[in-house]
């Protein structure tokens, strides 16, 4: 069960005031968690490794500025989406740091980078306008839920349903379509 379950409120308290054996058990609790985020958000099996251990390093380093031991399941899904957003935005303008070294950006890759990102904003532009709004706001504005929710004048709940039904949506036609 300790797979399903995040760590406990204690743990991530005691983490937060520096106790550095806490902040090793919270980071290994919530290794699993955040490779699951980090598969379904990113792009390649090796982004979304690279994500998920950029993200656990944050956490390492920054769960003192945590504000609230309750929201660090919210904040690590936001910095996993942040990195992978972060990767593939590299990842689309040819990056040297994603590039192997030796390695360069041919012109026909190029030109296959730009339709895939074509392939993507067809594919959201097909959305039904309310999808296609909470969408951008959140994962490509990067707005927060309930900020996104608060602008559209939804609930959070409505807004989280929109923004799966958008995602959902997008990945059947990139995979389909």
């Amino acid at each position: 069960m300790a797979e399903t379950t995040w760590p406990r409120e204690s743990l991530i308290v005691a983490a937060q005031g520096g106790d550095t054996a806490a902040i090793a058990a919270l980071v290994s609790g919530s290794h699993p968690h955040v490779q699951r985020f980090a598969r379904t958000l990113c792009a390649s099996p090796e982004d979304a490794e690279d994500s998920a251990q950029e993200a656990l390093i944050i956490l390492y380093r920054k769960i003192g500025t945590l504000r609230a031991s309750g929201a660090l399941v919210s904040w690590m899904f936001r910095i996993v989406r942040n990195e992978c957003l972060r990767r593939a935005r590299q990842a689309l303008r040819g990056d040297p740091e994603l590039v192997p070294p030796g390695t360069t950006v041919s012109a026909e890759d190029d030109v296959l980078q730009r339709l895939e990102a074509e392939r993507v904003a067809a594919a959201v532009a097909q959305l039904p306008a309310d999808q296609r709004r909470v969408l951008i706001m959140r994962d490509v504005q990067g707005y927060a839920g309930k900020a996104v929710a608060d602008t559209l004048g939804l609930s959070t709940a409505a807004m989280k349903s929109r923004l799966h039904r958008a995602r959902t949506t997008v990945r059947e036609l990139l995979l389909h379509g």
